[in-house]
């Protein structure tokens, strides 16, 4: 009886956190191309406000935000195509791997650490990554 409860918990359980996990990975996905977005529309408020408190702290208004990723990450804020691709656990962030062609076309995988607040996914800071860096 112990064997069929763990066979029948596992089988309807398994279901479950799958979607669970695709679930959040959607809703990462999201924050990410709705950031993305605002940053096409010259929207730093919104774009802002998919940052971490520790990102917000650092830049103390979506002007300044917004400065940053014009200068240090122009492909984010001019993408020609953005693709999410893997992603993996470390610790309580979770880095989720994202492609972003360029208007001149060059290609960057950038690695976007993602926190959970409230039930809420933030973005705690986004690295260029190497080549050497791009399995996950």
């Amino acid at each position: 009886m112990k064997r069929m409860f763990f066979v029948l918990a596992f089988l309807i359980g398994a279901p479950v956190l799958l979607w669970a996990q695709e679930n959040a990975r959607s809703a990462r996905e999201a924050v990410i191309l709705s950031q993305i977005d605002a940053f096409q529309r010259d929207d730093f408020s919104s774009a802002y406000g998919f940052a971490s408190s520790g990102v917000r702290r650092i830049f103390e208004n979506p002007r300044q935000f917004g400065q940053m990723v014009q200068n240090g990450y122009p492909m984010v804020y001019r993408p020609s195509a953005v693709e999410v691709l893997d992603s993996r656990h470390e610790g309580a962030a979770v880095i989720q791997v994202v492609r972003i062609e360029d208007q001149a076309g060059q290609v960057h995988f950038l690695a976007y650490e993602m926190i959970e607040i409230n039930n809420d996914w933030k973005i705690n800071g986004v690295y260029l990554l190497e080549a050497a860096g791009l399995s996950v």
